[in-house]
C-alpha cells in the first residue's frame, strides 16, 4: 500500500505540473497521505482527498491537512465528495 501512495503521489504531480504545487503543499500532502494510508480506501482517493483539502486551506497555514479538516467540517465533507471517499 505504501508503494502504490507514493507511486500515486509522485505521479500526481508529474502529471500536474502547471499546477500551484510548491515545496509547502507537497510536504502538507505527503503528509495527509501517510497519515491516511491505512484508510480502506483506494490511494488515488486518498491523494484526491487530500489535494483537495490542501487546495482549500490558506497557504499561510501553519496546521497539518490532518489537523486542519478537525475543524473545517464543510470543507472536509466537500473533499469527502469531491474525491470519491466513502
Amino acid at each position: 500500500m505504501r508503494n502504490v501512495i507514493a507511486a500515486s503521489f509522485i505521479a500526481i504531480f508529474c502529471l500536474a505540473g502547471t499546477a500551484r504545487a510548491d515545496q509547502d503543499d507537497v510536504k502538507w500532502i505527503a503528509q495527509c497521505m501517510k497519515d491516511n494510508q491505512e484508510a480502506k480506501v483506494d490511494a488515488s482517493v486518498i491523494q484526491k482527498y487530500c489535494s483537495c483539502m490542501n487546495e482549500k486551506m490558506s497557504s499561510n497555514e501553519s496546521q497539518s491537512i490532518t489537523q486542519w479538516e478537525k475543524t473545517h467540517p464543510a470543507e472536509r465533507a466537500a473533499c469527502d465528495k469531491e474525491s470519491g471517499w466513502k
